[in-house]
């Protein structure tokens, strides 16, 4: 990737930031009563995202404080990396377990994988419906046309995927924004020197895996901030 498409924005894109809040805010949760809400939590560990890694260890903590009251969250990390190689955990209730997998992930160069995260995430939801997918990646070396079948595919099944993109690499917006609008997630672009932004969001994407649209509109009112945004996108 040439050096002037790794160079991150000042900051996100306030536009991209209150469309990716509102799509997470109209996006249905359908799940039995009582049951744990289930987020596939996939990131790009290529040699690029060695820098932002370990901030991304210290946010996934946040996710499941946020979701506590709501009767808690299942997380699944999965990652790529290196000459082929991808990882899933297993699915995991305890934030200690999952900064502890994280932990251990050291970055290693290599192309995307996201077809085998898409490809991933509809087996896992076949087998027992997940709620949604975040991805953290800020490239892409794959054929579009499979990924967005791929994501076709997950829409139709009602997965949304919620596309994070670290940079500011146009050919990966183009895709990841096509992702996202297949799945009827959403796509948004994050500064990697803004971490409680990045918080903030996927924090939201968490307490709506968990309890929906209603938790998700409590919590922008409690949080504030970008957040905030929220409050007055929200139905009842």
């Amino acid at each position: 990737m040439a050096d002037e498409d790794r160079k991150l924005p000042q900051r996100s894109n306030p536009a991209d930031v209150d469309a990716f809040l509102r799509k997470v805010a109209a996006a249905p949760v359908v799940k039995p009563a009582g049951q744990r809400g289930r987020l596939l939590f996939a990131m790009d560990a290529t040699a690029s995202r060695e820098p932002s890694w370990d901030s991304a260890c210290a946010i996934q903590a946040q996710m499941f404080q946020e979701t506590a009251a709501l009767g808690g969250l299942e997380i699944q990390l999965c990652y790529y990396r290196g000459f082929g190689d991808f990882e899933a955990s297993a699915w995991l209730r305890d934030s200690e377990q999952l900064l502890k997998r994280m932990l251990a992930v050291s970055c290693l160069g290599g192309h995307t994988q996201i077809a085998k995260v898409l490809r991933h995430a509809l087996t896992e939801t076949r087998a027992h419906r997940i709620d949604a997918v975040v991805f953290v990646g800020d490239c892409l070396e794959e054929d579009v046309d499979h990924l967005s079948q791929l994501a076709g595919e997950l829409g139709l099944l009602g997965v949304p995927v919620f596309m994070f993109h670290e940079g500011h690499d146009a050919g990966a917006e183009r895709a990841f924004r096509q992702i996202a609008k297949l799945t009827k997630g959403a796509y948004c672009r994050f500064d990697a020197g803004s971490a409680q932004q990045l918080r903030d969001l996927l924090s939201a994407v968490a307490v709506y895996a968990a309890g929906g649209r209603r938790a998700l509109r409590d919590f922008s009112q409690r949080r504030g901030g970008i957040a905030g945004q929220l409050t007055h996108q929200l139905g009842d």
